[in-house]
């Protein structure tokens, strides 16, 4: 009986012990199935300079649940006033939104650049429109600079891509921002729509929302200069310190995978993008959301697979010479880094 008892026990071990490997090797099988359910999802910021249309991808990317997938949890902070940039810079966000020329502005004398690693808005996503009863002769350059010349200008924060844009136009139109109009450089770019409305100008700039919103309460009529057409530009992209590609590529990547599949969402189907467009702009009205989009596609706002291109950099910074903002050298590798573009989906 004693012999039986202890071989009795001796199974009872061994079938513990059996059972316990066994779970284990099924635990271990499913986590490499599914690594990311099992983590936290690694939390990052955006900052964005304003709510806009044009970053409808990253908006994309994070109601679509496409960040998520990569096991990233991302939230978008907006910093106006150029705020955006120095986010980055100080490490109260990730990465940021903007244009190229923001960021070779913030490089100057700084150890650990700011580096673009995804498009977004391929285009320079800014119009100039004139309140309403005034507009051009007609649509020559001589129309156009008699047009401008002695008008008040709502340009948007001084050193923004919006103002510099702006001045950029005026400078091709053959005048001089400082002599020959008056620039009114408001930190916030919402308030165009109120400037014109309270007669503060007699042009402004912006992008969508603002214009559809200005069309919609009959403040000025369609924009009269499109900056879009003047094609490749890095207008709007997604940008990281350079030693956050150094020290975290894993996390670069992730949200870099993210972003292109979120292009390639807003490319091929509308019906997501004007489903993400009301959660986003929900005071907006119907109208003035499928005059936005509309807008957008037909001036083929959005980059279609995250790649910056060396020609929307150089037209970029070739505004940003011409104005005389920006002064010194830059190359096209120093501002951007495409590896990560180039591996998504691999």
């Amino acid at each position: 009986m004693k012999k039986n008892a202890i071989l009795m026990a001796c199974a009872a071990v061994l079938a513990a012990v059996t059972l316990g490997a066994c779970a284990k090797k099924d635990a271990a099988a499913a986590g490499n199935d599914a690594p990311a359910k099992s983590a936290e999802p690694k939390k990052i910021v955006i900052a964005e300079p304003v709510h806009l249309i044009g970053y409808l991808p990253l908006y994309v990317a994070i109601h679509e649940g496409y960040f998520a997938e990569q096991g990233l949890e991302v939230s978008v902070l907006q910093a106006s006033g150029g705020v955006h940039v120095t986010a980055v810079v100080s490490g109260d966000a990730w990465g940021v939104i903007g244009g190229v020329d923001s960021n070779a502005l913030a490089n100057k004398n700084n150890s650990d650049p700011i580096t673009s690693v995804v498009n977004c808005v391929n285009r320079a996503n800014v119009y100039l429109f004139a309140k309403k009863g005034l507009a051009p002769k007609g649509s020559s350059p001589d129309d156009l600079k008699a047009f401008l010349k002695g008008k008040k200008i709502v340009a948007g924060r001084h050193g923004g891509s919006p103002n510099l844009l702006t001045r950029y136009a005026i400078i091709l139109a053959g005048l001089d921002p400082e002599k020959d109009v008056t620039l009114l450089e408001p930190a916030d770019a919402a308030t165009v729509v109120t400037m014109l409305q309270n007669g503060a100008g007699d042009i402004g700039n912006g992008a969508e929302p603002q214009v559809s919103d200005g069309i919609a309460k009959g403040v000025w009529d369609e924009p009269f200069y499109k900056f879009t057409d003047m094609g490749d530009f890095s207008y709007s992209v997604v940008s990281v310190k350079k030693s956050t590609i150094a020290n975290d590529p894993e996390t670069v990547q992730k949200f870099v995978n993210a972003m292109v599949k979120a292009l390639k969402t807003v490319a091929s189907d509308r019906a997501t993008a004007e489903k993400v467009l009301k959660l986003e702009f929900a005071t907006l009205s119907d109208e003035a959301m499928k005059a936005s989009l509309d807008r957008a596609y037909e001036d083929n706002l959005w980059s279609p697979d995250g790649m910056i291109s060396e020609k929307a950099v150089a037209t970029d910074m070739d505004m940003l010479s011409k104005t005389g903002i920006f002064q010194g050298e830059w190359t096209y590798a120093g501002l951007v880094d495409m590896q990560f573009v180039k591996n998504a989906g691999k």
